[in-house]
């Protein structure tokens, strides 16, 4: 199970196009990058933001702006160590943190856009 989670077009809930492809990569990845405001993150990171963010989890930010987040989404990375693990599967705090960075990345690229997952 993961989160499947986008920025989206606050008028017609379209996932918002980047310029530029991204590279970020969570549960899924495009080989070759996506220009999609899109990342899939693993629910077994799920502990972490449910501890970090609120009895929601992940899905509190569902809803808010791009801009409106990130400040939700720093916070909950600082509380998290940096213990990465090379494996993506392992839910260690870094591997959590690492998703949540790679979020605040998109919603600053995105600061308008509207947050949709699941």
């Amino acid at each position: 199970m993961s989160y499947d989670i986008s920025l989206c077009d606050p008028v017609t809930g379209e996932t918002l196009e980047l310029k530029e492809p991204h590279h970020m990569r969570g549960g899924t990845f495009a080989v070759g990058g996506t220009t999609e405001a899109r990342l899939n993150v693993t629910y077994n990171y799920s502990q972490h933001y449910f501890r970090t963010i609120g009895e929601k989890g992940l899905r509190s930010i569902y809803g808010m702006t791009g801009a409106q987040s990130i400040p939700i989404l720093r916070d909950a990375a600082t509380l998290l160590t940096n213990d990465v693990a090379k494996n993506y599967w392992t839910p260690t705090e870094g591997n959590a943190q690492r998703a949540l960075l790679q979020l605040v990345a998109l919603a600053e690229i995105c600061p308008d856009g509207v947050w949709n997952g699941d």
